[in-house]
């Protein structure tokens, strides 16, 4: 551990909280003497922002790859103005160019083309005539074909929005959009836009928006013109130093399968809740140790891994919202970046020992957190393979905030829920804080895992964060014994489930051979 380290290890959870604070108006007075601007509009072509950058080429690879497609659906019940709702968006479009931008290549380089007008249609499918259970069965095909259909990137438009009408008042809302347009953050400030727009046209007001001062193109010119000389090789030099040598790839052997020879995105999902009484003892513990929530989940989270792969040294990923500045707060775009968070779990440490680990390499990832994950590849230039994600292939997540749900002034609206068929990575984990608890669900490969393999894996997760919640002493064996344990108590519990099953089906032979 560095000596700067050590001494954040010191820290009160109050001396760390104002660190925290002094360092985020340090890098805020770093980026106010680089202000992002308006550029030039002479032309409709500009360049691409690091992130799109990636997917953008992972488009080229895998077209019509529907796993970067971000999908919401909601039920709306009312009297709704179809018209008011039609105009909201236009006018959402009109304001954030992104949602008019498609991609073209140019002397082989890839380039954002921003068309000037774009008039939005709110095509609007009637289901009146089906019966209540048609209907509802209907709703969520369309739901799902929609949320699957493929977008084209060199034609666009990256939004699509369908109205489908239930009944007089009563109507589903279907909206995709494809993440190289927009990330979490994004659909956010969407949702709250047109809220605000909505309620302003429904009444025949004028919009209350102010416009925007700069534009997500504003974002990538300046990001590829900020990035460079000193500033880029001192974040370079730290995340070559972090993952330089052999990087490990994460085999979970005990519950994957063979994979395949090219990576595929078919996704299945498993919901995760863990009760407010654990919440609030991990809550304890972090403040008692001056650490993040987010880094005891993600020393939990590696334990788990580390005993599903015997590997001490593990890599997972995780995202950031990279909208440092205040004027991107109010954008559509695609800014979030990844992070690659490698720890060493060797020499047997108690929990508390690897929580120091953790809390030292997360703090310097956050320190050089500006350079963009497709700029990271480029430099360390992994052995690409086809059937993996490059640097990390296991991702974990914590949201502090959950986007905000759609609120139109006469209308109760809820989330329709239509299962997401598609992943990106082998296993992500997405954790949301809530005053109930922890709320997340696992997002795995099913080509890789079936869903009684991930139930396992998250009941061996919530059995590591009971265990250190009350016992963070604990070494890593230990837990790996706990583990050892239940997972022969499980195995002893399925070959008598087996076995009573085919006596129960012998009993059912017998039965009817006697019968006749």
């Amino acid at each position: 551990m560095s000596e700067l380290s050590q001494r954040i290890a010191g820290l009160s959870p109050e001396k760390l909280k104002l660190l925290a604070q002094r360092l985020q108006k340090k890098k805020e007075s770093v980026f106010s003497q680089s202000e992002i601007v308006a550029q030039s509009r002479e032309s409709n072509l500009f360049p691409l922002s690091f992130a799109q950058q990636r997917l953008w080429f992972i488009d080229q690879l895998q077209p019509e790859n529907i796993a970067y497609n971000i999908s919401q659906s909601m039920r709306i019940v009312g009297s709704l103005n179809v018209a008011a709702l039609e105009q909201s968006f236009n006018e959402v479009v009109r304001r954030h160019e992104v949602l008019r931008t498609t991609f073209t290549v140019v002397d082989g380089q890839p380039l954002q083309v921003i068309a000037p007008s774009l008039s939005f249609k709110l095509p609007v499918v009637d289901l009146q005539e089906f019966s209540q259970n048609q209907r509802e069965a209907e709703v969520l095909r369309l739901a799902s074909e929609e949320a699957q259909q493929p977008f084209d990137l060199t034609k666009g438009p990256l939004l699509r929005v369908t109205l489908l009408q239930l009944a007089g008042a009563e109507y589903a809302l279907l909206l995709t959009m494809h993440h190289i347009v927009a990330d979490g953050w994004a659909i956010g400030v969407l949702i709250q836009e047109i809220a605000t727009l909505y309620t302003a046209f429904s009444v025949s007001k004028v919009s209350p928006l102010s416009e925007l001062s700069i534009q997500y193109v504003d974002f990538a010119m300046w990001q590829r013109n900020w990035l460079q000389g000193e500033r880029l090789e001192t974040q370079l030099a730290y995340w070559q130093r972090q993952l330089g040598g052999k990087l490990p790839v994460l085999e979970l052997a005990k519950i994957s399968q063979v994979r395949r020879t090219i990576q595929t995105f078919s996704g299945g999902r498993e919901p995760l809740v863990l009760p407010k009484t654990l919440s609030e003892k991990l809550k304890t513990l972090n403040q008692r140790q001056g650490i993040t929530l987010f880094m005891i989940l993600l020393a939990a989270f590696q334990t788990l891994l580390h005993w599903y792969t015997n590997q001490e040294d593990i890599v997972v990923g995780t995202d950031i919202a990279n909208r440092n500045q205040a004027e991107t707060k109010e954008l559509i775009g695609f800014f979030v970046n990844q992070l690659v968070l490698r720890t060493d779990l060797s020499g047997n440490p108690t929990f508390l020992e690897l929580l120091e680990r953790v809390r030292e390499m997360t703090l310097e990832a956050y320190a050089h957190q500006d350079l963009p994950f497709d700029k990271l590849v480029d430099a360390l230039n992994p052995k690409r393979e086809l059937n993996r994600t490059p640097l990390f292939q296991v991702k974990l997540v914590l949201e502090n905030t959950q986007t905000p749900s759609l609120e139109l002034p006469g209308l109760t609206i809820t989330s329709l829920k239509v299962e997401n068929k598609t992943v990106q990575f082998d296993l992500l984990l997405e954790l949301n804080e809530t005053e109930q608890g922890l709320f997340g669900v696992w997002e795995y490969n099913t080509d890789l895992f079936d869903r009684g393999s991930i139930v396992k894996l998250s009941n061996n997760f919530a059995t590591i964060l009971n265990k250190i919640a009350t016992h963070p002493e604990s070494k890593l064996n230990e837990l790996k014994l706990i583990l050892n344990e239940l997972d022969r108590k499980q195995h002893i519990a399925r070959e008598e489930a087996c076995q009573n099953t085919i006596q129960q089906k012998l009993i059912n032979v017998k039965r009817r051979v006697n019968s006749k």
